[in-house]
């Protein structure tokens, strides 16, 4: 590595090292932090991030920045050094429009929303959270008026989570989605073979829960000597070095399948960052491309794999060992239907493949209002039901099931949720390639054999972290651009069988 990348790099070492300190905090405040260390929490975390701010923004990052420019002017566009300077590029010119006073700030606002967002939704009562949802859009609105944007504001947010990625593009993708969901979710309705999961709905112990999804996640690839489980009111996965990555879970006594499947999920996630070269630790190439790809990742071992046919052939022995009781007479093809029932429901990450998709349509038009001023703080709920009574023609019975049921506008993450969607795409595109280039693929998961499947994941996509941006790893891979198509064929294949529409 070139001498003014070198130093670079060693720059930024502290910056690395504060952010990771301060995920730390951040981590501890969703799983153990005591509800009254709030103010405290808020402040340090606030303290770390304005550090970590001024170091990144500061003068002297700018000067060795350039001359690493002008270091790896000529360089392979895929090379380290010259990913690492334009990624870093790419951050700095943004973050350094935004004062550090906001950074703060943000830091301050997001402490105590979460905070308030949790008791709001014990209490299902969202005018707790009102007023911190004010700030953090307002928040939001600022950082809007600094950075600007050519043809829509959500834009700017939107390239935080997915850089180079449009609201105009996102909407596209998104009608053609639509156009294809609608018809299928018609067709199950009024013409699918009745599914009967009744047996989920008995008393599956919270322990023996928690030792199957145990059993999960070192199945898929998992390594706990860089990586933990632990529990939380939203399951999560946060990275503070490649060989520490956390996963979260949530767990209900009388549905196995949702911490089992969030196991998985968060499996995904964690993968990802346990897979990145080791060499990108305590740089700007840590982590995954975009949180479209890492979505990506997650949404493929949950749903393509997890909830496939050939996957319970393996697993579901090991299931019933957990639980004799519950699943006895429970055959393999009546689980794999269960597994995959369609139904509109309130609660995002307990939807359904079909249905799912609807769900983060719903977000991202509530969020282009939010910060067009289109939509009011205080009309978010009435807002949010009628949109849930359009797309799935149910009405959330309460704010709990409503619109506080996700956590992410307590951390000030407007210009997210497109992504969900944007992974279940990119998921569905990824699968089909390594099908096509890993023989006996699918056959493989009913012997227990996923690592076919984790190291083309390795090599294609979890390896280069965020060298590439979406489109740039997408075209490397499928040699194409992100598309619907792929995701709307794979569900209706999948639920005309299952369905047999």
């Amino acid at each position: 590595m070139g001498e003014h990348v070198e130093r670079l790099k060693q720059h930024l070492y502290r910056y690395h090292d504060l952010q990771a300190a301060n995920s730390v905090l951040s981590w501890d405040q969703e799983v153990y932090m005591p509800p009254k260390g709030i103010e405290a929490r808020g402040e340090q975390m606030a303290t770390l991030a304005a550090m970590a701010h001024e170091i990144f923004t500061s003068a002297e990052t700018g000067r060795l920045l350039e001359a690493a420019e002008a270091e790896v002017a000529g360089m392979d566009y895929d090379s380290d050094e010259a990913s690492l300077v334009r990624v870093l590029r790419r951050d700095y010119d943004k973050m350094v429009k935004i004062p550090t006073e906001l950074i703060a700030e943000q830091a301050r606002i997001t402490a105590q929303a979460f905070v308030a967002w949790r008791e709001a939704r014990q209490q299902a009562n969202y005018q707790l959270f009102q007023p911190h949802l004010q700030k953090v859009v307002d928040w939001n609105y600022k950082v809007v008026d600094i950075l600007g944007y050519k043809e829509h504001p959500y834009d700017t947010l939107l390239d935080f989570y997915e850089p180079g990625m449009t609201t105009a593009e996102v909407a596209r993708l998104f009608g053609e989605l639509k156009a294809g969901l609608v018809p299928l979710l018609q067709d199950i309705v009024a013409r699918g073979k009745p599914v009967d999961d009744s047996f989920f709905s008995q008393e599956y112990p919270e322990d023996r829960q928690w030792d199957v999804s145990m059993a999960a996640l070192r199945e898929i690839g998992y390594d706990f000597s860089r990586g933990r489980q632990d529990k939380t009111a939203h399951p999560f996965t946060t990275t503070f070095s490649v060989n520490d990555v956390r996963v979260t879970n949530r767990f209900m006594r009388n549905r196995p399948q949702s911490s089992f499947f969030s196991a998985v999920h968060e499996g995904g996630h964690a993968l990802y960052e346990q897979g990145v070269n080791p060499a990108y630790d305590r740089t700007a190439l840590m982590g995954g491309a975009t949180l479209g790809v890492h979505e990506s990742q997650s949404r493929l071992w949950e749903n393509i794999v997890g909830r496939s046919r050939n996957f319970w052939r393996y697993f579901l022995p090991v299931f019933r060992a957990f639980f004799p009781e519950q699943m006895e007479g429970v055959t393999l093809e009546r689980f794999y239907r269960a597994i995959n029932k369609v139904e509109p429901s309130f609660i995002r990450v307990e939807a359904d493949e079909v249905t799912y998709n609807l769900h983060i349509f719903v977000r991202f038009e509530l969020e282009q209002a939010l910060i067009t001023g289109d939509l009011h703080v205080a009309d978010v709920p009435d807002a949010w039901n009628a949109k849930y009574q359009a797309y799935l023609g149910i009405t959330p019975p309460d704010d709990a099931q409503g619109c506080l049921q996700d956590v992410h506008w307590s951390h000030g993450t407007l210009g997210y949720f497109p992504t969900y969607a944007l992974g279940n795409l990119m998921a569905a595109q990824l699968y089909a390639q390594a099908q096509k280039e890993i023989p006996d693929l699918e056959e493989s998961f009913a012997r227990g054999e996923f690592s076919l499947l984790l190291g083309w994941l390795r090599e294609k996509v979890h390896w280069h972290g965020t060298k590439f941006t979406a489109a740039e790893l997408m075209q490397r891979i499928t040699g194409g651009s992100i598309e619907a198509q792929p995701l709307l064929d794979f569900l209706r294949a999948k639920y005309t069988e299952i369905y047999e529409l």
